[in-house]
């Protein structure tokens, strides 16, 4: 079992907004990590506060991922940190060395994460 952590950025708080960043950000990390949606164990989902218009477990659920447990959770609050920004800490069943693993950090999360 190994985990990878992404995260995405969205331009307007609302639903669709939400779902489709959300859907483009673990259709990168399955794709790049070459996963199957049977073999995600989990995936935990952190929002910042200002992001009030959707879950983004739901965009998971709209891909098939159905069996994998989910949760969406609100990040704490950091003066000056990243704005509507969704994060995701991906579980995945695969025999593969933690370091192997692609991060993805796409849109306005690409600068937390300068080094990848």
């Amino acid at each position: 079992m190994y985990c990878i952590r992404g995260a995405t950025t969205i331009e307007n708080d609302n639903k669709e907004d939400v779902l489709s960043c959300t859907e483009d950000l673990l259709k990168k990390i399955i794709d790049a990590n070459d996963i199957k949606i049977e073999n995600i164990i989990s995936i935990i989902f952190s929002c910042t506060r200002d992001i009030t218009s959707a879950y983004p477990a739901e965009a998971a659920r709209n891909m098939g991922i159905v069996r994998a447990g989910l949760m969406c959770l609100q990040e704490m609050y950091v003066e000056k940190s990243l704005e509507k920004c969704i994060r995701v800490l991906m579980f995945v069943d695969k025999d593969i060395k933690q370091e192997e693993a692609k991060h993805i950090y796409i849109n306005g999360a690409k600068d937390l994460r300068k080094d990848l």
